[in-house]
């Protein structure tokens, strides 16, 4: 008997909820994330120009709070919709889970909202470093409202496997906060407010659209099975969500602890520090856009590293994860000489001179960018063999390294310490998930270790780095220090197989068109 799923069954209309095959949603999920991509690069750089350093950091650290409260505000329980939904979806329950669940999150939320509105000034002088901006921390408990709705969409949709609504959704949210953000720059004021107030009304606008559709699914959709009882439910939810709030809040901490060290640690005026705030943000737009890379194409090698370990084939998975890595490092260090390169050219013209300071921690940014995107790679291993605390042990490590350093050196070197703390945690991190996938049978070799090393060339000049890249790609052609013969076996092959893909498309083609 044929027991495996056809295309037709993993794309049904399951109670009127459409869902897309696996393949279907790689190439829906590439195009429209090369897109989006490119619009936010867009609208970073035409905010990075229109605004002063002071309102383009009030703004970044605006941003990170709403990233770290909205997963907190509602506990984590949209982030299990991937996991539970599927299965009270078949068990009939699907009304009641989603009531339930909405129910659960706006009764959590609501009470973050105010206390945050409440707790104004006390917030103020945590965002900014100043009790004087209560207006702005006004304006993010309202956002934080369309963010929350905006994420629960985004998980329940994905959790229906639609990932055309999905990235449709995504899609509309980049292209609305890109249009409405820059019509109030250029038409009301160009300050955060503005930027803010935009970004809440693009989570709102997708999210309405998002529910319009989710109304008229919602009609089509079984009457309810077998009762949900809210023990059956939470036994399953709670401590699922439990696990992801934790990496979430380990995961934000990480990421945006050197910013709010900036804040209360910078040796200098409110006003000087948020404007290095700003002046590290125009530093972080291009590597971001490396982590981004990043992160995509782990989400991509993941399933399929899956595949080989539950086959039974984990020396595989190291073999084709260590190439990967290898690979991924080179990349992403050629993508960075290319941006020092034209750093002068985006700071100068593009962002009309104004973040000097961002010019200079630039080559640092984008080592510890490159390293963190790497790491997000690297961690595949650790949900191969079900160890992904390890992964939370190795951010929580890197947190304390952060704040320690930052403790040290922002002090005495400003700006400049604070980023080389991120880059010391970011590399400790890496180091700790790679020790980790030891442990568990991964060989970590030599060729691997310096081309791990190799984005520090940045920090010396692009001249330097670019010199030291062209010596690695020689002695990977020519030695085995780098690649071994079977890692260069598997690059030939593959190189042959997509070269005759390509060959045969193009030969179907003609005879098409002949």
């Amino acid at each position: 008997m044929d027991t495996q799923p056809s295309q037709h069954d993993d794309a049904s209309t399951a109670g009127g909820l459409r869902t897309d095959t696996l393949v279907d949603s790689v190439f829906i999920l590439l195009g429209l994330t090369a897109v989006q991509r490119v619009i936010g690069f867009v609208r970073a750089v035409l905010f990075c120009r229109w605004l002063e350093p002071e309102e383009l950091g009030r703004w970044d650290m605006a941003f990170g709070f709403l990233v770290l409260a909205a997963p907190l505000a509602v506990l984590a329980v949209p982030g299990t919709f991937g996991r539970y939904l599927e299965r009270f979806r078949q068990q009939g329950q699907l009304r009641a889970f989603l009531r339930r669940t909405t129910a659960a999150c706006a009764a959590t939320a609501l009470p973050a909202v105010l206390l945050i509105y409440f707790g104004r000034r006390w917030f103020s002088q945590l965002i900014y470093g100043t009790p004087d901006r209560t207006d702005l921390v006004v304006l993010l408990a309202v956002s934080l409202c369309a963010v929350v709705a905006y994420n629960f969409t985004i998980e329940l949709f994905t959790a229906l496997r639609n990932v055309r609504l999905t990235a449709g959704l995504q899609m509309a949210n980049s292209l609305l906060f890109a249009a409405v953000g820059i019509f109030l720059l250029l038409n009301r004021q160009c300050s955060a407010s503005s930027v803010i107030v935009a970004y809440a009304a693009a989570c709102l606008l997708t999210t309405t659209g998002a529910l319009w559709w989710a109304r008229c699914a919602w009609r089509t959709l079984p009457p309810a099975g077998n009762r949900l009882g809210h023990g059956q439910l939470w036994s399953k939810l709670a401590p699922f969500a439990g696990w992801i709030l934790l990496i979430n809040l380990l995961t934000n901490l990480f990421e945006i602890a050197d910013r709010y060290m900036i804040v209360h640690f910078y040796p200098g005026t409110a006003a000087e520090t948020i404007a290095q705030v700003g002046n590290y943000h125009s530093s972080r737009i291009v590597p971001l856009l490396l982590v981004s890379i990043a992160a995509m194409l782990g989400t991509m090698i993941t399933p399929h590293l899956s595949y080989r370990w539950e086959a039974g084939q984990r020396g595989e998975v190291c073999t084709q994860l260590r190439l990967f890595l290898k690979l991924l490092a080179t990349g992403l260090t050629a993508a960075g000489v290319a941006v020092m390169f034209a750093a002068p050219l985006l700071f100068g013209v593009a962002f009309k001179g104004k973040f000097s300071d961002g010019l200079l921690v630039l080559p640092w940014t984008l080592t510890y960018c490159i390293w963190f995107g790497i790491s997000m790679v690297a961690q595949t291993y650790l949900w191969c063999a079900e160890r992904a605390r390890l992964a939370s042990v190795a951010l929580l490590i890197g947190l304390g390294v952060n704040v320690g350093l930052n403790l040290l050196l922002l002090p005495r070197m400003g700006l400049l310490g604070a980023v080389l703390a991120t880059t010391a945690a970011n590399f400790v991190a890496l180091v700790l998930i790679l020790s980790f996938n030891r442990m568990l049978g991964f060989h970590v070799d030599r060729g691997l270790w310096v081309v791990l090393a190799a984005p520090l060339s940045l920090c010396a000049g692009p001249s330097v780095a670019a010199l030291l890249l062209l010596l690695i790609v020689m002695q990977a052609a020519a030695g085995e220090l780098l690649l071994s013969a079977e890692e260069k076996r598997r690059l030939v092959e593959g190189w042959r197989h997509y070269r005759q893909r390509f060959w045969n498309l193009r030969l179907r083609r003609s005879v098409a068109e002949g």
